[in-house]
């Protein structure tokens, strides 16, 4: 019976307003709520449908971040998952590093499907899947709003500006899950008990034999500007007022 192996990231809750330091080194993160990735959740709940259609077996989170990563992955094996990998590193990775990691994991675990989010909601880069499926040398669909297995064969929907795409691709390959391929299940109290005794391995990111070059250097945050007050116009002509006022139209 097939692997799936999906791809779980750590990052603060999109419930959670970001602030930004003082000095603008970062993000402040104390107290801060982190959750899964909601495209990786997204991502899980295909892989256990597809498990439930009896179309694979096993499903394996892999997680590359901090040892309290671990809360997230359990979150995942509360959702369905039976395994989970913690890759441990702190500090931030740029893509290529990160598809480098679940590489060497995918090497060692051999799963036919590999599920990523199209993107997580930290840093939105979306190009972990696109690296992953190259360093593989397997096809890749991205940002797929439906996935039937066919056989060997893989189909996928995607949404383009054009409408909707269906690719076939042959398996083993790589997809990315897009917003509207399901909406993930709500984890229930017995499931997060049962979570805690499923085995989750943690592996040090040296044990690898990747190194980090860390090419990439981030040396300032900045909130974004406060958006002005609109105002509120009584007819067509206060409007095109306000306008000229402003320079908007002539």
């Amino acid at each position: 019976m097939r692997k799936i192996m999906v791809g779980v990231k750590r990052v603060v809750d999109y419930n959670v307003r970001v602030r930004v330091k003082p000095d603008n080194s970062g993000v402040v993160l104390d107290g801060v709520k982190m959750s899964v990735n909601p495209f990786d959740e997204i991502a899980l709940e295909e892989a256990l449908r597809i498990r439930e259609r009896g179309e694979a077996g096993e499903i394996v989170a892999v997680c590359i971040g901090p040892d309290d990563a671990q809360q997230q992955l359990r979150t995942a094996l509360a959702m369905g998952a039976d395994r989970a990998i913690l890759v441990k590193h702190d500090g931030l990775l740029e893509p290529i590093t990160v598809a480098r990691a679940l590489k060497a994991v995918a090497d060692r675990e051999s799963p036919e499907i590999i599920i990523l989010g199209k993107q997580a909601i930290d840093d939105d880069n979306s190009q972990a899947t696109q690296m992953l499926a190259a360093l593989l040398d397997r096809p890749q669909v991205t940002c797929a709003s439906k996935v039937e297995i066919k056989g060997q064969t893989l189909v996928v929907t995607r949404e383009v500006d054009a409408g909707l795409e269906t690719l076939e691709v042959d398996l083993p390959a790589v997809i990315s899950a897009d917003l509207r391929l399901n909406e993930p299940r709500y984890v229930k109290l017995p499931d997060i008990m049962k979570a805690k005794k499923k085995p989750l391995d943690v592996i040090e990111f040296a044990s690898l034999g990747l190194a980090d070059p860390g090419q990439l250097k981030i040396t300032h945050y900045e909130p974004p500007k406060a958006r002005a007050k609109g105002i509120m116009v009584k007819d067509v002509a206060e409007l095109l007022a306000a306008l000229k006022t402003k320079g908007l139209v002539s």
